[in-house]
């Protein structure tokens, strides 16, 4: 599910940056995971919003922050 105001490729490269292969599995059926090891669907067309949040919030919170 694509985030509005966000390029979806932008937002998919981070997803797979912030993600191990196996927690891959975690979100997504079998359906979906072949889906996307084949290359027919990207991360950000398969995962839900609040689940894309989620994970791009780890992002956020690995930033060191300058006091």
């Amino acid at each position: 599910m694509p985030v509005p105001g966000y390029d979806p490729e932008d937002i998919d490269g981070t997803l797979e940056a912030l993600l191990e292969p196996d927690e891959i599995e975690d979100y997504l059926d079998d359906e979906q995971l072949e889906a996307y090891r084949n290359g027919g669907e990207d991360l950000v067309d398969l995962l839900e919003g609040d689940e894309i949040r989620r994970i791009l919030d780890r992002k956020e919170a690995s930033v060191d922050a300058p006091d």
